[in-house]
């Protein structure tokens, strides 16, 4: 389950990518088709992916599907690894921040709406 959702949030599932069946991933995984199953079912009540009965489970295309948390965690990393580019360039934590507040507040109208 995990690794479906951390796939999903890293873009390396896309919306509308179809999953293996359940009976398939079962074998490969070698665990009950009863955990699959459970599992997927999770992941749709999250949002993650959407149930076709009789077609089998797909990344959800809905808009905003990805869940906020995971979006969040998703934007930690990525600031977590600019800030550590940047400090290996020199940057000193205060001007990190500074310019960070600037780009933020000389943001055109559009852009802040994005």
């Amino acid at each position: 389950m995990q690794q479906i959702r951390h796939a999903v949030e890293t873009g390396v599932l896309q919306p509308g990518d179809v999953l293996p069946g359940i009976r398939t991933l079962a074998e490969e995984l070698v665990v009950s088709h009863n955990t699959i199953a459970k599992a997927y079912s999770e992941l749709a009540h999250e949002g993650l992916l959407e149930l076709r009965h009789g077609s089998g489970a797909y990344v959800s295309t809905r808009r905003g599907a990805q869940p906020r948390a995971a979006r969040a965690r998703l934007a930690q990393d990525r600031v977590r690894a600019l800030v550590e580019r940047l400090q290996q360039e020199g940057l000193s934590d205060d001007e990190i921040v500074r310019l960070v507040e600037a780009e933020l507040y000389y943001r055109s109208p559009a852009e802040k709406r994005r």
